[in-house]
């Protein structure tokens, strides 16, 4: 199964102006999704440049949605309290290995 991941910041502003603390975070989530993309979980990961405030996001490939909470439940980020999300089951209609 798929999901769409969206990683919702704090504020709108945040890629703007984001503290030191909050860019090591951010550094740290950079590194466990790639984790995830390694391993297979995750098949693209990125910003989105929203015109209302950026967000982040990621699809996964998982067995099901616990799973994916699972995963989503370690991100530094969730784990510092930092960002909240959503996750949407998807349809992946075409999907290169």
């Amino acid at each position: 199964m798929h999901f769409l991941f969206k990683l919702l910041p704090p504020r709108p502003t945040f890629a703007q102006d984001m503290t030191d603390e909050e860019r090591i975070l951010m550094h740290q989530h950079a590194a466990y999704l790639k984790e995830q993309l390694d391993k297979g979980s995750v098949l693209i990961y990125g910003p989105v440049f929203d015109p209302a405030g950026a967000w982040g996001m990621a699809v996964f490939e998982a067995e099901d949605l616990n799973a994916v909470e699972d995963i989503v439940s370690n991100d530094p980020t969730i784990k510092a309290g930092l960002h909240s999300y959503e996750i949407y089951p998807m349809r992946a209609v075409i999907k290169e290995k």
